[in-house]
């Protein structure tokens, strides 16, 4: 197979040393085996994700991932952006869009960026990790490169709410996108039949500011993983992941719940049917152990 190079875009919460650096751990080991090569943009910047829409206004919230857009445009040219983490992948599409759409608008992000001494072009093609896996790799060779399937394992597939709108996932559907569970079934997995909520949300940036919110939603995450059957869950958000994982302990004291499921990514499980050891698939950055797949990666 040969090698397919994008532009990167890691993002703040899935660099290397921050909360999801467990996250590009494991895209960084599943990258390995697809030979798939991931150019860095260098220099880049927060996407302003959910601070962007706070107060800071319209044109510097675009302006952030406009640079980003034309940093690529410049170091990696001719090559798809691909970012891993939900929130990042959105707001650079919509900034795309947006500036696509409004020609003032795109005036004046550049007028911002030429005090960088950047133009941009926004001629780029704006891409999840997912996609990339999907459309260019294929579950057919996907599934080739399994050497350790994860059988045994009952998976929950929580899409979230920011890979499913405005934007989607090609070819899926928006209230039952079956992608995750192809994921979780071509590495050797059984994924959870009508899990009712692979597209609600956890409440994102809620979980800081009225936490109580947020974790209602969480509790019902987990209980439908649960109520399915589920050994674990997986998602492709960093904040997802994050949310669900963390908050159980609250929730448990909240509710009078036991919830201890562990919540990895779809990376995580590649890593681990292809061979990779816990460390190299980002298992070590777990706070609910994923004991199953330790299990898996150890022998």
């Amino acid at each position: 197979m040969a090698t397919k190079e994008y532009s990167f875009y890691p993002g703040c919460s899935s660099q290397e040393g921050a909360s999801s650096s467990n996250y590009l751990k494991s895209v960084q080991s599943m990258c390995d085996v697809l030979d798939i090569k991931l150019n860095v943009i260098p220099d880049w910047n927060c996407c302003s994700a959910s601070i962007g829409y706070c107060g800071g206004g319209e044109l510097p919230r675009l302006a952030l991932s406009a640079r980003n857009i034309a940093l690529s445009e410049q170091h990696n040219q001719g090559q798809d952006i691909v970012a891993t983490c939900a929130a990042c992948w959105l707001a650079t599409k919509e900034t795309q869009e947006r500036l696509d759409d409004d020609a003032g608008l795109m005036e004046e992000t550049n007028i911002a960026l030429a005090e960088a001494g950047l133009k941009l072009e926004n001629k780029s093609k704006i891409r999840h990790m997912v996609e990339v896996l999907i459309e260019d790799i294929g579950f057919e060779e996907m599934g080739k490169h399994v050497t350790k399937p994860l059988d045994g394992i009952k998976i929950a597939g929580y899409v979230g709410c920011q890979t499913n709108r405005p934007f989607g996932i090609e070819g899926e559907s928006f209230e039952n996108p079956k992608y995750l569970d192809k994921f979780i079934e071509t590495m050797g997995a059984e994924p959870v039949e009508n899990y009712d909520k692979k597209v609600s949300c956890c409440g994102g940036a809620l979980a800081f500011s009225e936490p109580e919110k947020s974790q209602a939603l969480i509790k019902d995450i987990i209980e439908a993983a649960y109520d399915g059957g589920a050994d674990m869950i997986v998602t492709p958000c960093p904040v997802c992941q994050m949310n669900v994982e963390v908050y159980q302990d609250k929730i448990n004291a909240q509710y009078g719940t036991k919830f201890n499921i562990p919540v990895t990514y779809y990376s995580t499980l590649m890593s681990v049917a292809y061979g990779k050891n816990g460390k190299e698939s980002g298992l070590n950055g777990q706070i609910i152990k994923a004991k199953q797949l330790e299990e898996i990666a150890s022998k």
